[in-house]
């Protein structure tokens, strides 16, 4: 048996302010870093004690990994990986949800933030988050926009290339990255359907405990939290594109 955790990070400024961010480097807010701490705490309790961490390129990951890692007293290695980078939005990076939701309708701006297959529209080169020219990811093909699909390949390729060997090395790993990244591996590891990882909801701030077989075959999975806790956590994930009626 083989037990992971996976970590959605803190809320973020664009979390807060209900903006797109994809790839766009944000920090996290000082509720965000409350709930990397409690993160952690809820970790150390738990009886978890990290080898490796792999967290994506994004500051708001690397911060929660920081603050959980300190809380809990460890300091296991760090690698990280663009393949854990948040789900590319194009140019819907740095737009308003619920302005967009008044503009577009719900039903449009849910395909492009949930669906499975439809990418948004592209960004344009050059433009102010367009991260193609940034010298954090020379040599890496930065997308332009990405469907949940296009996250799924490349979080698949990472699982198979850094994880499964990590585990199978019986390191015991922890994933800090964003909550599309996480929501495909979620769908790889569980071969969850796309018509349901379209409605999956995954929190910020709350550890998820990943139990596979020998075979890397799901077989339990459980949040470090109280169902009123994790409720309240999906609910706030929920409620960013709603609007006052």
């Amino acid at each position: 048996m083989y037990k992971i955790i996976l970590l959605r990070h803190g809320e973020s400024a664009w979390n807060k302010k209900g903006l797109f961010t994809g790839w766009v480097d944000v920090d996290l807010t000082s509720r965000g870093e409350h709930e990397a701490r409690e993160a952690g705490r809820r970790l150390k309790t738990a009886g978890f004690k990290f080898d490796l961490v792999f967290e994506s390129f994004l500051k708001r990951c690397s911060q929660t990994t920081n603050l959980v890692l300190k809380t809990m007293n460890i300091q296991p290695k760090i690698q990280k990986d663009w393949r854990l980078n948040e789900r590319h939005y194009g140019a819907l990076q740095g737009m308003n949800k619920k302005e967009m939701v008044a503009e577009y309708g719900e039903k449009k701006v849910f395909t492009w933030r949930r669906s499975y297959n439809v990418r948004p529209p592209k960004i344009k080169k050059g433009s102010r988050y367009d991260q193609s020219d940034n010298i954090l990811y020379k040599g890496i093909p930065v997308p332009r926009t990405e469907s949940l699909h296009d996250v799924e390949q490349r979080v698949k390729s990472f699982w198979l290339e850094k994880a499964v060997p990590a585990l199978k090395n019986k390191k015991m790993v922890l994933i800090s990255t964003s909550g599309n990244s996480l929501r495909a591996l979620v769908k790889f590891l569980g071969k969850v359907s796309a018509e349901k990882v379209s409605s999956l909801n995954i929190p910020t701030g709350l550890p998820l405990v990943y139990e596979l077989d020998k075979d890397f075959r799901l077989q339990n999975y459980y949040y470090l939290a109280t169902k009123k806790e994790l409720l309240a956590a999906i609910n706030k994930v929920k409620n960013q594109i709603k609007t006052k009626k």
